[in-house]
């Protein structure tokens, strides 16, 4: 039987013959840490004395903060400095922008290689045909160490585009409509391929802005087989040969999945949630504070070129601010070259720095309470860009909802702009209280009091906000967690060393952030129970060595409060009270394996 091609990849890159549900050990091609979990990498080398195994392979990548703004991220990045300079490591500083586009851009990366980086967005290569993967501070410091790691090989799902979208609807509307049909988890654990007729059409842009959003539908990644415009790119780029990557005509899909974009109209998402997408013309008249154009999903020179083709001659709608951050200084530069920047400028714009902007806390595209923005962002959980509400959209709809006052599209703007209204708002900060780290206890079987979250997709900004990225200390992380999820933000004041999350699927969807596991250790958490997780946030787990197991405990009446105990080696889950036993996933070897050292790096 033949391969997929994330098959054939990680084959190449682990010299076997590989198929899903291996755990292969992956060679790494390039090897990225961004000022967001870079500094946790350089303590995580330090601390366990290792040595970087090759450092032209190895990079920090300064996209989260490029301004410094925040004390302590222009602390971490001063870190990552001095390391670099001691390692020979090459720094892309705070004036080259997404670390995930300088590796296309750079050619550090090509179609059939291998990439990870502490972006959860670092799946972006798959537009390219490569493997690329977002992983916590400890996967990334083992691969700087080891030039490799371990990897689950995933199942590939086949995802056929079925039809062309009207002449209006850009990639990023695929991208939405892709995401309507999947859901938060639709592709939860999967690498998808990409096919149909009009793929064959997309650009290398368009191909990133929706592998991008592979994230968003809990994809491992997203590939789309190459064509020629790609591999000519990337043939430049690297200045080396380029073998691209096909799957055999007998490869095996775990399943297929169609979309329909035939006659696609613009798409937008309402907040809170990714998934959810409407027509855009459903949402007409919704009145806008704010609009911001940028980010790893749409900040490309073809982006910024369809928000100058509808802000050309026009002004940004008095009151409504619009920020526009291109993804990196050579797009900034093309754009001020050929007058875009100008553009921008004259309706109104605040154009900012590269990098990824509104996604990071404290950067260009934040909102206040009960701010209504529109983003060509990827994510609108709530909390993520600030504490309004984020719709996402594509960049000419929102170029086209920032000069009109009000969500709309294009081919819809008013004669007028639709002024404000006079009102206020008022909102309140909620308290937080400190909770110390307990010593940290590593049992193969745990007795605790269950807290039962009956929700789905439950993303790392509910579990641990990105304000609180900064912070690398881990007893002072507990005092954050579930800090943004709606009825939970007491949980770090009621929380008890010891006790059990059961939740449903999806848990941990997101970001990379190695916080959001971390968090539950600083409170002495014992146990998380769940459907499934994010792939990210799975690695994260077992890599801390914090116990994490599936099973489908939200789907019997067990109650919060309630005790149980659990065997991680057999995956029994014993119901106390009930005298009952449901039957979850044992730990693996390999999980087994890191749990019992107290981490990947022990």
């Amino acid at each position: 039987m033949g391969q997929t091609i994330i098959e054939k990849i990680i084959s190449a890159h682990s010299d076997k013959q590989v198929k899903p549900g291996d755990i292969a050990d992956v060679k790494i091609d390039a090897r990225v840490a961004r000022d967001f979990g870079g500094a946790n990498v350089v303590k995580n080398i330090q601390d366990n004395q290792l040595k970087i195994n090759d450092p032209k392979k190895t990079f920090f990548t300064f996209d989260c903060n490029p301004g410094g703004s925040d004390q302590k991220y222009a602390t971490n990045q001063h870190i990552c400095r001095l390391f670099a300079r001691e390692q020979g490591i090459r720094v892309y500083d705070i004036d080259s922008g997404i670390g995930t586009h300088l590796a296309i851009e750079n050619g550090l990366v090509g179609p059939g290689d291998t990439f990870i980086s502490t972006d959860s967005h670092a799946n972006i290569m798959g537009a390219i045909a490569a493997f690329g993967q977002g992983m916590g501070d400890q996967d990334i410091a083992a691969a700087w160490a080891n030039g490799k790691i371990w990897f689950k090989v995933p199942p590939t799902m086949k995802l056929t585009l079925k039809g062309k979208p009207a002449p209006q609807a850009s990639a990023k509307d695929i991208a939405l409509a892709i995401l309507q049909v999947t859901g938060a988890n639709g592709l939860l654990g999967f690498a998808t391929e990409v096919y149909g007729d009009f793929v064959e059409k997309l650009s290398l842009s368009d191909r990133i802005t929706i592998a991008s959003m592979n994230t968003e539908m809990g994809g491992i990644i997203l590939l789309f087989p190459p064509n020629q415009e790609v591999v000519d790119y990337c043939i430049h780029a690297a200045k080396r040969k380029i073998a691209p990557v096909y799957a055999d005509p007998d490869a095996h899909y775990e399943n297929e999945m169609v979309v329909d974009i035939d006659g696609l109209e613009p798409q937008i998402s309402r907040p809170g949630h990714p998934e959810d997408v409407v027509p855009a013309c459903d949402l007409s008249d919704v009145k806008i504070d704010s609009a911001f154009i940028g980010s790893c999903t749409n900040g490309r020179y073809e982006d910024m070129v369809a928000a100058a083709s509808v802000l050309n001659g026009r002004k940004v709608a008095p009151g409504v601010v619009l920020k526009i951050v291109p993804a990196t200084n050579k797009v900034w530069q093309r754009c001020l070259d050929e007058g875009i920047i100008e553009i921008f400028k004259k309706s109104g714009a605040l154009i900012g720095n590269a990098g990824c902007a509104g996604c990071a806390n404290g950067q260009i595209g934040q909102n206040g309470p009960g701010e209504i923005t529109i983003s060509t962002g990827n994510r609108n959980f709530t909390g993520k860009q600030g504490k309004g509400q984020v719709y996402l959209a594509s960049p000419a709809t929102v170029a086209a909802s920032a000069v009109s006052g009000i969500i709309t599209t294009a081919k819809r703007i008013p004669r007028d702009p639709v002024l404000f209204r006079k009102g206020v708002t008022k909102h309140k900060e909620r308290a937080k209280s400190e909770i110390a780290a307990p010593a940290e206890q590593k049992p193969t079987t745990v007795k605790g009091r269950v807290r039962v979250i009956r929700q789905d997709n439950i993303d790392t900004d509910m579990i641990y906000h990105n304000k609180y990225l900064a912070v690398t200390d881990i007893n002072e992380m507990g005092q954050y967690t579930f800090d943004n999820l709606e009825g939970w933000e007491a949980f770090s004041q009621k929380a008890k060393p010891g006790d059990i999350i059961v939740t449903g699927k999806n848990f941990g969807a997101g970001s990379s952030r190695q916080q959001a596991v971390d968090c539950f250790k600083s409170l002495g958490i014992s146990l998380i129970i769940a459907e499934s997780f994010g792939a990210i946030y799975e690695r994260n787990a077992i890599n801390a060595g914090m116990p994490i197991m599936r099973a489908e405990l939200t789907k019997t009446d067990i109650k919060d409060g309630e005790e149980i105990k659990v065997d991680f080696e057999t995956g029994e889950i014993h119901r106390i009270d009930k005298k009952q036993t449901v039957q979850g996933e044992p730990f693996s070897n390999v999980q087994l394996e890191i749990y019992q050292k107290g981490g990947l790096l022990k």
